[in-house]
């Protein structure tokens, strides 16, 4: 399977060029044969928390997700990309959404550990464990930016069968050690291979990272972004979270119950 990630700077409340970005990338994705692309975290809408609560209107969501369905099924991809999410009881969540090729929504997931002082005063962290899907024959699941570095949180998608793990992020220059030593932490501990997807540039006072990384299920970098605006591509051959569980099994040999006797 040929993954692709988009790493660009996004316009803040601008949704129809953030879409436009996703619609050409879709384009040039599927071209080359990828089968998903996956986006920043809340790139539809750009990555400003404060504003993005004050300035939604929530009823422009469902239109949102029709047009991001649309460009799925344009291209005939697949497609991660993440919203803001209104609950029945109020609460705003940052939410990711994985479609098929033909715009179906396959897999939905809202973030569990929020970052920092914006995040929190705009969103309340959800609560439900990464849910697992067969996309094109791959067992897959998401996280989203944050809760990717917290092991816990990539065991459980592990776990629960996942291969493979897409994570939208919006993680801020300064912590390179991210995506080059902990997103390959994660890959090799939990043996599934991990498609990290950043911002670049700057959207209203953060400087990006960009850094964007794919990492395999043996902890191997299999593409790592720059600074800039990109597209990034890795091939994800088949059967490599299995070969590297067969070869060293992490998860089959856990100890759960010994752990929570340790308060671990």
């Amino acid at each position: 399977m040929l993954l692709a990630l988009l790493q660009a700077n996004a316009v803040v409340m601008d949704m129809d060029a953030n879409c436009a970005a996703i619609d050409a990338a879709a384009a040039a994705a599927a071209a080359a044969g990828a089968a998903v692309l996956v986006t920043p975290e809340l790139f539809p809408v750009g990555y400003a928390p404060r504003r993005v609560r004050a300035e939604l209107d929530p009823a422009r969501l469902p239109e949102l997700h029709g047009k991001l369905a649309d460009i799925a099924r344009l291209h005939q991809i697949g497609l991660v990309y993440s919203l803001p999410q209104i609950t029945g009881q109020g609460e705003w969540h940052i939410s990711a959404t994985l479609l098929d090729a033909e715009g179906n929504s396959l897999l939905g997931y809202s973030k569990v550990h929020l970052f920092g002082p914006d995040e929190r005063a705009a969103f309340s962290p959800a609560s439900q464990p990464p849910a697992v899907v067969n996309f094109n024959g791959v067992p897959t699941s998401i996280v989203i930016c944050y809760d990717v570095e917290f092991p816990e949180a990539v065991r459980a998608a592990a776990v629960a069968g996942a291969e493979l793990l897409l994570v939208p992020t919006a993680l801020a220059h300064g912590f390179d050690d991210v995506p080059q030593v902990l997103l390959r932490a994660r890959a090799l501990e939990s043996q599934l291979a991990i498609a990290y997807a950043n911002h670049s540039g700057v959207e209203e006072d953060c400087r990006f990272l960009g850094g964007s990384v794919i990492a395999g299920p043996d902890g191997r970098l299999l593409a790592a972004a720059g600074g800039e605006t990109q597209l990034l591509f890795a091939e994800l051959d088949d059967g490599s979270a299995e070969k590297a569980r067969g070869e060293v099994p992490y998860l089959a040999e856990r100890r759960p119950d010994l752990y929570r006797s340790w308060g671990a």
